[in-house]
């Protein structure tokens, strides 16, 4: 049967080099190997694994934990699942009724081929653990004296990033078993190549999708941006409406501190400690808000980013969504909801086209600074090995771009400007603005190079250097 699986290609080909070094048995003291893969909800991880495991075509066992699901359930819903796999032996766990971890994975080993390599996937294996305290030290336990010791890939998934860290930190019983593997979103250049977007329409459609996998695909060949949110937004079962909703509820419910929280950064716009304080009208204490604020950043939702220069400012840091899924969501969606629900989708549509440009200016800063640090640093821009931005505790002015040696820097090799405009290049009046800003700067002094980005380029002769959309599109490759 053919595939409709789409992108990936270099982590399918990462998945096949540790199955292949499982094939051959190319570990010393050991056959099999264990792969941890960590990654957003909904990012694509069981697609991932569902489309290697069909291209693998080798007996497997997909194990997919229940959130909430008490022990007992888990350990049955195990033995379910090894019993209905393509395993040789999976007989052995029909009816069995497991009363530890460590059973049930011997029973998972009991069914596993003698003869040739297997896969075994536990999905969302937090959640398993979760419900089983000494969960982690039974895996270990198995793995060391018996899975290990066959040919057999042992991919195991999660969407809690914080708790798939632990797994492997050290003293964990697990330390040191599993190889990492982050799945991240679609990037930039994924999601031009999937819409048969360029330039600034790759990086809107970039932006509204949020490299999600299950929109991006939605998303007809060659469709203007426009066109996707108005034929989105006439469905309230869209994935660009459903797939926002589904990450949060699943990790934050509405009426809770960290929801709030997180509205008030990506829905309303606030960044800075004070001012998220005061936008939730005295609904929680500051002592709260920390504890949401650090929640919401170990599970990496949000990011607080520091202004760049020569002397630190910890206490200038500015909130922002850090995950691409929510950034549009947030801002645009979930405020339209009420309107898609009683069939006006077209106000929605024109929310979003009043809002947009303005909220894309702010947006885009944090992918062009990260297309700037896969590029840098190259043969003109040797020593630039952090690109940030600068503002002081008013926020006025802000400078969009700070090219660095280090992070506090010690040396600036360059400051620019973001103007995200596609007919107006970059002129005298912004090249004026920012030399003018750029001398509060701690470490720019009078000769300090000027850069600049702008999808429509710029002729003033004093930029050292202009990238465009294209250009950005190039950092990943």
């Amino acid at each position: 049967m053919t595939s409709s699986f789409v992108g990936r290609q270099r982590e399918l080909d990462e998945l096949e080099e540790f199955f292949d070094a499982v094939r051959k048995g190319r570990r010393a003291g050991a056959r099999g190997l264990a792969v941890a893969v960590r990654g957003r909800r909904r990012v694509g991880k069981s697609s991932l694994v569902t489309e290697f495991v069909r291209r693998a075509s080798v007996p497997h066992v997909h194990f997919q934990a229940a959130r909430g699901a008490t022990e007992a359930a888990q350990l049955a819903a195990l033995m379910e699942a090894v019993a209905t796999s393509n395993l040789p032996n999976a007989a052995v766990a029909d009816g069995v009724v497991p009363g530890t971890l460590t059973a049930a994975l011997r029973i998972l080993d009991a069914a596993l081929p003698t003869d040739g390599p297997a896969i075994v996937v536990l999905d969302e294996v937090p959640w398993l653990l979760e419900a089983i305290a000494s969960g982690a030290g039974e895996l270990q336990g198995v793995w060391d004296t018996a899975l290990s010791k066959r040919p057999v890939l042992l991919i195991l998934l999660g969407s809690d990033l914080s708790m798939m860290e632990r797994l492997d930190h050290y003293g964990e019983p697990f330390h040191g078993r599993a190889t990492p593997m982050i799945l991240q979103e679609l990037s930039p250049r994924d999601v031009a190549t999937m819409t048969g977007l360029t330039g600034v329409a790759a990086f809107d459609a970039f932006l509204i999708t949020g490299g999600q996998p299950l929109i991006a695909t939605d998303w007809e060949h060659g469709e203007a941006p426009h066109s996707f949110l108005e034929r989105s937004m006439a469905r309230s079962t869209s994935a660009l409406i459903v797939q926002g909703a589904r990450i949060l509820d699943s990790e934050f419910p509405p009426q809770t501190h960290p929801r709030a929280v997180l509205t008030a950064i990506g829905g309303r716009g606030e960044r800075a400690y004070t001012g998220i304080l005061q936008s939730l009208n005295g609904q929680i204490s500051a002592a709260t808000l920390d504890r949401a604020l650090h929640l919401l950043a170990e599970k990496r939702v949000i990011t607080a980013d520091e202004p760049l220069s020569t002397r630190p400012a910890p206490k200038d840091r500015r909130w922002r969504v850090s995950d691409p899924a929510l950034r549009f969501w947030l801002a645009a969606v979930e405020p339209s909801l009420a309107d898609v629900d009683r069939g006006r989708p077209d106000l929605a549509v024109q929310r979003i086209d009043t809002n947009f440009t303005t909220w894309r200016g702010r947006a885009i800063e944090p992918i062009v600074r990260d297309a700037l640090q896969r590029l840098l640093p190259d043969d003109q821009w040797t020593q630039v090995h952090e690109v940030g931005g600068w503002w002081p505790r008013t926020n006025t002015p802000e400078i969009d771009l700070v090219g660095a040696d280090r992070r506090p820097a010690t040396s600036i090799s360059f400051v620019g400007t973001i103007k995200w405009r596609e007919r107006s290049p970059l002129d005298r009046h912004d090249v004026d603005k920012l030399a003018t800003d750029a001398v509060g700067v701690h470490g720019v002094g009078a000769g300090t190079p000027l850069v600049g980005v702008c999808p429509a380029g710029g002729k003033d002769k004093r930029l050292a250097q202009v990238w465009d959309a294209d250009d950005l599109l190039s950092a990943w490759r």
